[in-house]
Protein backbone atom coordinates (compact mmCIF):
# COMPACT_ATOMS: atom_id res chain seq x y z
CA UNK A 1 0.00 0.00 0.00
CA UNK A 2 1.06 3.60 -0.70
CA UNK A 3 2.30 5.63 2.15
CA UNK A 4 -0.88 7.53 3.66
CA UNK A 5 -1.39 11.01 2.69
CA UNK A 6 -0.28 13.43 5.02
CA UNK A 7 -3.00 16.26 6.07
CA UNK A 8 -2.21 19.55 7.77
CA UNK A 9 -2.77 19.78 11.46
CA UNK A 10 -5.50 16.36 10.81
CA UNK A 11 -4.52 13.08 12.67
CA UNK A 12 -7.87 11.51 12.30
CA UNK A 13 -11.12 11.73 10.52
CA UNK A 14 -14.22 11.33 12.42
CA UNK A 15 -17.42 10.53 10.40
CA UNK A 16 -20.67 10.52 12.02
CA UNK A 17 -24.16 10.46 10.70
CA UNK A 18 -27.65 8.73 11.31
CA UNK A 19 -28.47 5.72 10.22
CA UNK A 20 -28.38 5.29 6.49
CA UNK A 21 -27.45 9.04 6.08
CA UNK A 22 -23.91 8.18 3.78
CA UNK A 23 -21.67 8.13 6.39
CA UNK A 24 -19.92 4.46 5.90
CA UNK A 25 -20.31 5.37 2.15
CA UNK A 26 -17.93 8.32 2.53
CA UNK A 27 -15.49 7.04 5.35
CA UNK A 28 -14.73 4.26 2.96
CA UNK A 29 -14.17 6.51 -0.05
CA UNK A 30 -11.92 9.21 1.89
CA UNK A 31 -9.91 6.17 3.33
CA UNK A 32 -9.33 5.05 -0.19
CA UNK A 33 -8.33 8.40 -1.58
CA UNK A 34 -5.75 9.21 1.55
CA UNK A 35 -4.60 5.78 2.36
CA UNK A 36 -5.88 6.00 5.92
CA UNK A 37 -7.46 3.14 8.11
CA UNK A 38 -11.14 3.33 7.90
CA UNK A 39 -12.39 2.22 11.29
CA UNK A 40 -16.49 1.67 11.61
CA UNK A 41 -16.52 1.18 15.46
CA UNK A 42 -19.81 0.60 15.98
CA UNK A 43 -19.55 -2.46 13.90
CA UNK A 44 -16.75 -3.83 16.38
CA UNK A 45 -18.31 -2.40 19.88
CA UNK A 46 -21.65 -4.56 18.40
CA UNK A 47 -19.95 -7.89 17.34
CA UNK A 48 -18.17 -7.49 20.95
CA UNK A 49 -21.66 -6.82 22.43
CA UNK A 50 -23.62 -9.30 20.46
CA UNK A 51 -21.46 -11.99 21.13
CA UNK A 52 -20.82 -11.32 24.87
CA UNK A 53 -24.71 -10.65 25.28
CA UNK A 54 -26.83 -11.42 22.52
CA UNK A 55 -28.82 -8.30 22.06
CA UNK A 56 -29.26 -6.77 18.60
CA UNK A 57 -28.46 -3.67 17.23
CA UNK A 58 -31.81 -1.55 17.47
CA UNK A 59 -32.00 -2.78 21.10
CA UNK A 60 -29.79 -0.02 22.70
CA UNK A 61 -32.11 -0.13 25.69
CA UNK A 62 -31.44 -3.78 26.99
CA UNK A 63 -27.70 -2.72 26.74
CA UNK A 64 -26.22 -2.00 29.87
CA UNK A 65 -24.88 1.40 30.33
CA UNK A 66 -21.13 0.12 30.97
CA UNK A 67 -20.75 -1.19 28.05
CA UNK A 68 -21.01 2.44 26.11
CA UNK A 69 -19.05 4.03 28.92
CA UNK A 70 -15.85 1.06 28.14
CA UNK A 71 -16.51 1.94 24.47
CA UNK A 72 -15.93 5.58 24.59
CA UNK A 73 -13.09 5.03 26.68
CA UNK A 74 -11.76 3.43 24.26
CA UNK A 75 -12.77 5.11 21.73
CA UNK A 76 -11.22 8.74 23.36
CA UNK A 77 -8.23 6.95 23.62
CA UNK A 78 -8.05 6.18 20.16
CA UNK A 79 -9.18 9.95 18.85
CA UNK A 80 -6.43 11.14 21.58
CA UNK A 81 -3.45 8.84 20.53
CA UNK A 82 -4.19 7.66 16.83
CA UNK A 83 -2.96 8.71 13.23
CA UNK A 84 -3.62 8.44 9.75
CA UNK A 85 -7.49 7.17 10.62
CA UNK A 86 -10.83 7.38 9.64
CA UNK A 87 -12.93 6.90 12.54
CA UNK A 88 -16.54 6.41 11.88
CA UNK A 89 -19.42 5.71 14.72
CA UNK A 90 -22.01 8.05 15.95
CA UNK A 91 -20.44 9.51 18.48
CA UNK A 92 -16.99 10.02 17.38
CA UNK A 93 -17.29 13.82 16.58
CA UNK A 94 -19.37 14.17 20.19
CA UNK A 95 -16.65 12.32 21.84
CA UNK A 96 -13.74 14.23 20.06
CA UNK A 97 -14.89 17.79 21.31
CA UNK A 98 -11.56 19.41 22.54
CA UNK A 99 -8.85 16.92 21.19
CA UNK A 100 -6.27 18.30 18.77
CA UNK A 101 -5.48 16.79 15.29
CA UNK A 102 -9.44 15.59 14.98
CA UNK A 103 -11.56 17.20 12.23
CA UNK A 104 -15.13 16.14 12.33
CA UNK A 105 -17.55 15.37 9.53
CA UNK A 106 -21.43 15.07 9.93
CA UNK A 107 -23.64 13.58 7.16
CA UNK A 108 -27.27 13.97 6.62
CA UNK A 109 -29.88 13.50 4.53
CA UNK A 110 -32.19 16.39 4.52
CA UNK A 111 -33.99 18.39 1.98
CA UNK A 112 -33.89 22.15 1.00
CA UNK A 113 -36.26 22.95 3.91
CA UNK A 114 -33.92 20.98 6.83
CA UNK A 115 -36.29 18.01 7.14
CA UNK A 116 -34.24 14.48 7.68
CA UNK A 117 -35.48 12.05 4.54
CA UNK A 118 -36.26 9.46 6.63
CA UNK A 119 -37.70 7.64 3.67
CA UNK A 120 -34.90 7.93 1.87
CA UNK A 121 -32.60 6.53 4.86
CA UNK A 122 -34.74 3.22 4.87
CA UNK A 123 -34.71 2.94 1.20
CA UNK A 124 -30.96 3.04 1.10
CA UNK A 125 -31.08 0.54 3.93
CA UNK A 126 -33.20 -2.12 1.87
CA UNK A 127 -30.99 -1.60 -1.23
CA UNK A 128 -27.27 -1.58 0.48
CA UNK A 129 -28.69 -4.82 3.47
CA UNK A 130 -31.61 -6.13 0.91
CA UNK A 131 -33.29 -6.10 4.20
CA UNK A 132 -37.63 -6.18 3.95
CA UNK A 133 -39.16 -2.64 4.35
CA UNK A 134 -40.20 -3.55 7.60
CA UNK A 135 -37.00 -4.38 9.12
CA UNK A 136 -35.29 -1.35 7.41
CA UNK A 137 -37.67 0.55 9.35
CA UNK A 138 -37.18 -0.80 12.35
CA UNK A 139 -33.77 -0.05 11.84
CA UNK A 140 -34.02 3.46 11.09
CA UNK A 141 -36.75 4.67 13.00
CA UNK A 142 -36.63 2.16 16.11
CA UNK A 143 -32.89 2.32 16.44
CA UNK A 144 -32.44 5.57 16.10
CA UNK A 145 -35.14 6.06 18.70
CA UNK A 146 -32.79 3.74 21.22
CA UNK A 147 -29.86 5.55 20.94
CA UNK A 148 -31.29 8.76 21.45
CA UNK A 149 -33.20 7.90 24.47
CA UNK A 150 -29.77 5.90 26.06
CA UNK A 151 -27.65 8.89 24.88
CA UNK A 152 -29.52 11.72 26.48
CA UNK A 153 -29.88 10.02 29.68
CA UNK A 154 -26.04 9.38 29.59
CA UNK A 155 -24.53 12.15 28.21
CA UNK A 156 -27.22 15.22 28.27
CA UNK A 157 -29.95 14.72 31.29
CA UNK A 158 -31.00 18.11 31.44
CA UNK A 159 -31.08 18.03 27.79
CA UNK A 160 -34.35 16.64 26.25
CA UNK A 161 -33.61 17.58 22.83
CA UNK A 162 -30.15 16.92 22.32
CA UNK A 163 -28.85 14.89 19.48
CA UNK A 164 -24.85 13.76 18.25
CA UNK A 165 -26.35 15.42 14.44
CA UNK A 166 -25.75 18.58 16.66
CA UNK A 167 -23.85 20.74 14.11
CA UNK A 168 -22.15 22.97 16.32
CA UNK A 169 -19.95 19.62 17.27
CA UNK A 170 -18.77 19.20 13.67
CA UNK A 171 -16.09 20.95 11.65
CA UNK A 172 -18.08 20.15 8.09
CA UNK A 173 -21.07 19.35 7.36
CA UNK A 174 -21.74 17.52 4.24
CA UNK A 175 -26.20 16.93 2.97
CA UNK A 176 -26.09 13.27 0.63
CA UNK A 177 -29.51 14.56 -0.21
CA UNK A 178 -28.86 16.58 -3.52
CA UNK A 179 -25.49 14.55 -4.28
CA UNK A 180 -24.58 11.51 -5.38
CA UNK A 181 -21.10 9.96 -2.98
CA UNK A 182 -18.56 11.36 -6.02
CA UNK A 183 -20.08 14.52 -5.35
CA UNK A 184 -19.96 14.38 -1.85
CA UNK A 185 -16.29 12.84 -1.72
CA UNK A 186 -15.69 16.24 -3.83
CA UNK A 187 -17.11 18.18 -1.28
CA UNK A 188 -15.22 17.06 1.48
CA UNK A 189 -11.68 16.23 0.44
CA UNK A 190 -10.22 20.38 -0.60
CA UNK A 191 -12.20 20.75 3.02
CA UNK A 192 -9.64 18.16 4.49
CA UNK A 193 -6.48 20.62 2.75
CA UNK A 194 -6.07 17.33 0.27
CA UNK A 195 -5.16 18.56 -3.09
CA UNK A 196 -6.07 16.10 -5.75
CA UNK A 197 -2.55 15.87 -8.21
CA UNK A 198 -3.83 16.74 -11.52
Amino acid sequence: MDKPVDLPNIRIITVSGRIASGSTTLAHNISKVLGWRHIEGGEIFWEAVRSKMGVSEKDTNLRPDAEDEDFDRSLKHMLKTGKHLILETKLAGFNAQGIDGVFKVLVLCKDENGNDQTQIRIDRLVNREHLAITLAKDEVIQREKNDIEKWRRLYAPSDPNWTYWDEKYYDLVVNTYPHDKEETLRLVLPKLGYESEK
